[in-house]
Order: structure tokens, then sequence, then C-alpha cells
């Protein structure tokens, strides 16, 4: 059995040499799509968080739904899993979440200077200087976003690496040659230990993911049943959330024993809450009234009500496209694209989306027009916080029952 961790700058002709490894001398291929397809599949989240994780872009809501952490934990499982196959190599960036302890992986760089990689863009895929530039910035900063969240380093950083190939002094089959020479080393190779090692990872990824789908994202650590918590945000009563996260941690099948531990980021400034999703956490407020609507953003936030504000109609058409959103609170009268014109395109486009329509202007004709288009409610500012958290609570019921009708 032997596996690779192989990682590049792209245009480093990475591609080639594990193309030559799979043909040639049997590994299996798993890039970063591969890994995430797997994953949304198995967890049944959406690939497109998965991309948006891997990519650095933010995820709105995040603090509400913890979707980035779920990502990586669910990507880490399917990972686990596939530390048990032979001579395999896991090509792209999601190497990178298989810890140090996970020791009998050859972990590789293959990077080239950025004259070769400019050329190699322009000869191998017909691009201009520029444009290789351009693909080469974006794909570089798109690597150093996630080595520097995973390791507080940059991607070409010596220390994440067994090998380090520069394919602009040494050719393709030379690469292969080194990195099956460093196979064989005894370092590498599987042993005795690989089988606990590899029941580490699984289970302080089974243990983190669980921890995450009931609000607690913590750094989990295990070794044979002893598993390690580590809190890294402030919490209130310290002691009683201890409490807790070890009582879920100890009923997961596998776990022996639990430790809690205080991690460097405990002391910064913010606070840690758990939200428990009784409340939508993809809520979009919309309204031109900026004051107001931020103000409602954070009465609502208090109520663990994930919320999202935009302050015209075309950004909530345009924010609802590429975002997930459960419920929209939308004003009639803005200027530009109106309630009326947001709330018939939502419906056309994305019906699965409750629309509470929240007015200081409407009348019983606007009111009927609005419910005729598919409103869920139509509510009278000024908003009574009670009737208007209620209301949502009615959306996010009605949507989750209709979920669970569909999976039936």
């Amino acid at each position: 059995m032997a596996i690779i961790s192989l990682s590049s700058g792209i245009f480093s002709t990475a591609g080639e040499i594990v193309k030559k490894l799979s043909d040639e001398h049997g590994f299996t291929v798993y890039s970063d799509d591969d890994i995430i397809e797997k994953a949304a599949d198995k967890y049944k989240m959406k690939i497109e968080i998965f991309k948006k994780t891997i990519e650095g872009k933010q995820i709105a809501f995040n603090n509400f739904t913890h979707e980035k952490e779920k990502c990586i934990a669910c990507m880490k499982a399917v990972l686990s899993d596939l530390l048990t196959k032979k001579d395999i190599i896991f090509f792209g960036l999601s190497g990178h979440l298989i810890p140090a302890t996970v020791s009998f992986i050859l972990k590789v760089l293959v990077i080239s200077d950025i004259k070769t990689r400019v050329q190699n863009g322009i000869k191998s895929h017909g691009l201009s200087e520029k444009g290789a530039l351009k693909k080469i910035h974006d794909a570089d900063e798109i690597a150093f976003l996630w080595t520097n969240s995973l390791h507080n380093t940059e991607p070409w950083d010596n220390s994440l690496y067994d090998i380090v190939i520069p394919t602009d002094k040494i050719d393709t089959n030379e690469s292969i040659k080194l990195i099956l020479d460093n196979l064989n080393k005894v370092a590498v190779q599987p042993d005795f230990k690989s089988e606990p090692e590899v029941g580490n990872f699984e289970l302080a990824t089974r243990v983190e993911r669980i921890l995450i789908e009931k609000g607690h994202c913590l750094l989990v650590e295990a070794d044979q049943g002893e598993v390690v918590l580590t809190i890294n945000k402030h919490v209130i009563m310290l002691s009683m959330y201890e409490q807790k996260i070890k009582k879920i941690a100890a009923s997961i099948s596998g776990v022996e024993s639990v430790k809690t531990k205080i991690g460097k980021e405990f002391y910064k400034a913010d606070t840690y809450r758990q939200h428990d999703f009784k409340l939508s956490p993809r809520v979009l407020l919309v309204d031109d009234e900026r004051e107001f609507v931020q103000t409602l953003s954070e009465r609502l936030q208090m109520r663990d009500v994930g919320t999202h504000v935009v302050y015209d109609g075309q950004n909530a058409l345009d924010f609802a496209e590429k975002e997930d959103l459960e419920v929209m609170v939308v004003d009639l009268k803005m200027p530009g694209v109106d309630g009326f014109e947001v709330l018939k395109r939502i419906k056309e486009t994305k019906p699965g989306i409750e629309v509470i329509i929240l007015t200081g202007h409407g009348s019983e004709e606007d009111r009927k027009t609005c419910m005729e288009l598919g409103a869920f409610a139509y509510l009278q500012k000024p908003a009574d916080i009670d009737l208007l958290t209620k209301t949502m609570q009615e959306a996010y019921d009605k949507i989750n029952s209709k979920e669970e009708t569909e999976m039936r």
C-alpha cells in the first residue's frame, strides 16, 4: 500500500506526472473534485458549498450554519475512508486535511518558477501572457487561503512536504523516479502503526462532524479512544460548556475518554454561541431603510436567527441566485426593483424560498396581490418582533415539513 498526497502550482506539469503514475504504475487518483463529490453524496450537502469552502470564498450565514466547518469535517471523513485503499494519489488541496499523525503518506509538492509556469500556460493552454499570469495568481491565492486556514502557512512552505519537485529543473520522468524512490523509504512504508493512525484520524473526524452537527466547532484529536477537544473561542460559563461537549463526545462509538483544553484563540474578543436552529439560519432582509433594517437584523440575530442584509431589490435577486436561502423579509416600496417584482421573480425561479412582506406603505389591495403572487405572509411596519419571529418560525416549519415529506 502506497499513498501519495500531491499538491502543485498551476502550470507546473503536475498533471503529466500524476497521469504517468496512474497509467504506468497503477495508482488510483482522487482529485479535489472527486473528494468533494463523494462527501456531497455521502452527507447530502451541496457541491457548491464544498467548492466555496476549498476556494476560500465567503459562505453567507456561516456564523450560524457552520457549513464551512461541516464541509471540512465531511471531506476528512471521505479521506479517512480512502486511506484503507492501496496505491492512491490525493491530487490537489484536499490532502492537506490529513494530519501529520498519519505518518505513512508521502507528501509531495510539484512547483515551477513563475516564468516557466507562464510559458506552460501559453504553450499548453493557449493563453496570453496576461491570461496565464491571472490564472496563476488566482490559483495561488486559493492555495494560500487554504493552507493558511489549516496550517497558518503558505502553500509552498517546505514544512508541509516530504519532497519538493522543481519541474523547471527536472523533467517528468525524473520527477516520477524521485517520487518512487522516496516511496521505498521506511518512513513512508505502511507498518503495524498504520492501522491505529488511520483509526485515530477516523475517530477524530467522526467526533468533529457530530459535534458540528450539534452546533459545536472544535478541534478534535484522538489517540486509541482517548479524545481531546480544544476550545478555540471564548464561551460563556466555560465549565458548563465543557460538561456539555464532553457528554456528546463520550456518547460516540469508539470514544473511551474525553478531555478538554483551551486553545490559543480562546482569549480573543469574540464570543462563541451555539445555535439550535429553531428559527431559520438563512434569512435575507431586503429594505432600503438602512438604519431600520440593520437594527432589525441585530435584534433577530440576538434571537439566533441568521440574517444577511441588502438594500435594494436587484441585490436581493442576485444574492438569492448565488446563495442558499430559506426565508426572505422584503419591503414593498423600494427604488428600482420593488418588493412586488422581487416576490414575483423569486417565486418563479426559487419557489422553495418563503417570502414575508414587511411594509409600512401597503394597502389591502397590495396585501391581496402579494398573497396571490405566493407570499407566505404580509406584515405591517413598525415590526412587532414577536410576531415577525413567530411568522418566520412558521415559514421555517413549512420548509422543513416539505423537505421531510420529499425524503420519505
